[in-house]
């Protein structure tokens, strides 16, 4: 992430992908409070998360929204759906994404839909291996669509012309 992506130069729409309340025992009680992971895009290319916690829902869910402006990142996607199938890994999670023809849709769970359809993509099956944890399940994805190469990109590295492939 060397060259960050300002988030007020975009038109960024957020999704909740998950709030959970967690409870800190201290000597007086219990202290009740709230996490939420979000995940910001701008619908072309875009995509970020965050998580926030605080005693209330709406603050948490705001203070997730601005973590995941800060870590917005440009991802390679065809103009509907993703140049190749690919898996990304994180912990015990593990996501596929595969392209999809015009017309088919976003086949994908919760946390993986949040995150492509933040990103842009419009056609895509996604099959969810692994862990359930939403938090794992997005950083995979995540790592999924950051592996996305675009032709020319691969033809390039390979000292080609984008025809030749």
């Amino acid at each position: 992430m060397a060259n960050r992506i300002d988030a007020s130069t975009l038109q960024v729409k957020d999704h909740v992908v998950s709030i959970n309340r967690v409870t800190k025992v201290v000597k007086g009680g219990k202290n009740l409070s709230f996490s939420a992971l979000v995940v910001v895009g701008d619908g072309s290319g875009h995509v970020g998360y965050g998580s926030g916690k605080a005693r209330e829902v709406p603050m948490a869910i705001r203070k997730g929204i601005e973590a995941a402006k800060k870590s917005l990142v440009k991802v390679n996607i065809t103009p509907t759906s993703i140049p190749h199938t690919v898996v990304g890994k994180f912990g015990a999670g593990k996501v596929l994404l595969k392209p999809a023809p015009e017309g088919t849709g976003v086949i994908a769970g919760g946390a993986v839909r949040a995150v492509v359809e933040a990103a842009g993509v419009q056609n895509v099956f996604t099959k969810s291996l692994g862990t359930t944890n939403p938090h794992n399940v997005v950083k995979a994805t995540m790592d999924a669509l950051l592996k996305l190469r675009s032709a020319d990109a691969v033809a390039a590295m390979r000292g080609k012309a984008a025809a030749e492939l």
